[in-house]
């Protein structure tokens, strides 16, 4: 019973997602292929969101769609994210020089979460799609995250994370996720290799500005070879576009 909200919640998400997917209304037995719904219960869910006013369904072509109601409800998150665009500004650059998946990150309690990505026009690239978690002790940009507190609420934090991972085998040594945070701290970037997964990597540096009280980071993300070729320039390209973010939200 605990977890039937939650389903629920998660369902709801699934299917506004699909959406962004397709881009064009959609069918009950779309829903039902897609994510193996029970029909009687993807049923009920679309008629809640019509009630609700995110969806729209058309009875002559039985799909639903969505509204307005729901392209305005993040309008508001774009300017909450990027300011003035001088972030999205950077991203932008950083896509047109380097030609790989750029990502913006924040802390989202025990994890990093992409809020926002302009993703590689290169071939052989790795998706990392908005929203996607990861755990904040096994990622590049959560090692800088971390960076910034103090070591012993980094301790509580990996307390917490290792408690979270029921495989005792992928818990996560103190020691070791000190050496990464205190790469980051020394370099002020990280250049994580394989974590995600075999043969992908991102070079990554903290943003100047919280927003909100969150923490930021942005990354080049691609094959780790390819990456390495290119170490110096992304680097260089990072630190001067992330000096004039410092630089104007701290005038002199």
């Amino acid at each position: 019973m605990t977890n039937r909200p939650i389903k629920t919640s998660k369902r709801a998400f699934e299917i506004l997602e699909a959406f962004e997917d397709v881009q064009r209304p959609m069918a009950l037995k779309e829903f039902v292929q897609r994510f193996d719904y029970p029909a009687s219960s993807a049923s009920a869910l679309l008629k809640s969101l019509v009630v609700l006013g995110y969806l729209d369904y058309d009875r002559f072509s039985r799909t639903y769609m969505p509204t307005m109601r729901l392209a305005s409800l993040g309008n508001w998150v774009h300017s909450a994210l990027f300011g003035e665009g001088d972030v999205l500004s950077l991203m932008q650059a950083l896509s047109q020089t380097t030609g790989e998946t750029i990502t913006l990150g924040a802390q989202s309690d025990l994890f990093v979460q992409y809020v926002y990505l302009i993703p590689s026009r290169l071939p052989i690239w790795y998706t990392v799609p908005i929203g996607m978690t990861r755990p904040i002790a096994r990622s590049g940009i959560g090692w800088l995250m971390l960076g910034v507190r103090p070591d012993e609420e980094i301790d509580r934090i990996l307390r917490r994370v290792n408690f979270r991972e029921r495989d005792a085998s992928r818990r996560i040594a103190l020691d070791s996720l000190m050496v990464e945070i205190e790469k980051g701290r020394r370099d002020g970037f990280v250049f994580s290799q394989h974590t995600l997964e075999p043969g992908a990597g991102s070079i990554a540096m903290l943003l100047p500005e919280r927003r909100f009280g969150r923490v930021f980071a942005m990354g080049v993300h691609g094959p780790v070879e390819r990456l390495a070729e290119k170490r110096e320039a992304i680097l260089a390209q990072l630190r001067t576009g992330i000096q004039k973010l410092e630089m104007k939200s701290n005038p002199v």
